[in-house]
């Protein structure tokens, strides 16, 4: 399985944020994988927002809920991460990553989001 993220570099504040993570070598619609979005923050730790599994439902952090939606193209094969509002405390690196029982065994190269006016 590979998995390439793709999205803006920069979005200012109070916009939304789309990114595209594109998968390889497995169907997104498997019931092998849990198909998750991750971030990391400079300084700090990473931080799980959420996942869609085989049945296409997401579920996401509490923290980020309200913010955020997760979804999957079955024609394109791509995993989707819209996350309205944006703060500069978004600025963050975004990984998709295929999760096997609770382990994330494959990772994208992740993408560089910069939240600023």
């Amino acid at each position: 399985v590979q998995l390439q993220e793709s999205g803006p570099g920069l979005v200012k504040p109070s916009q939304t944020l789309s990114l595209t993570c594109t998968v390889s070598g497995s169907s997104i619609t498997t019931n092998d994988y849990y198909w998750t979005w991750i971030r990391q923050s400079p300084g700090k730790g990473l931080e799980w927002m959420g996942d869609i599994g085989p049945s296409g439902i997401a579920d996401y952090s509490p923290s980020l809920k309200r913010r955020t939606s997760i979804s999957r193209d079955n024609v394109k094969n791509t995993l989707n991460l819209e996350m309205n509002n944006l703060k500069p405390e978004d600025t963050a690196v975004y990984y998709c990553a295929a999760t096997l029982t609770g382990v994330a065994t494959t990772w994208g190269q992740g993408t560089q989001v910069t939240v600023s006016s």
